[in-house]
């Protein structure tokens, strides 16, 4: 049996600052230690592998803090809303 129903996934507006702390103290670390944030997420995000991810300033530990379906649902809505306000 097939299902034709659109999953939709609800994230409040905590789960949304909560998402923007995590990827902010992630993204610092990745800068720090040299890296190409984008790149690294990227990385993650396709594969899930943490290690992807520094472990500096427990960074690795941070972002596994949230599932990678709910960063990325915070990261797509926030871009097309931004895209709908140009």
């Amino acid at each position: 049996m097939v299902n034709e129903n659109t999953n939709r996934f609800e994230i409040g507006t905590e789960k949304k600052i909560y998402a923007n702390q995590i990827m902010t103290e992630v993204m610092a670390a990745l800068e720090q230690k040299g890296y190409d944030p984008i790149n690294q997420l990227v990385g993650y995000f396709l594969s899930g592998d943490p290690t992807y991810i520094t472990s500096y300033n427990g960074a690795r530990g941070i972002i596994r803090r949230m599932e990678r379906d709910e960063l990325l649902e915070v990261i797509l809505r926030d871009y097309v809303n931004r895209l709908k306000d140009m």
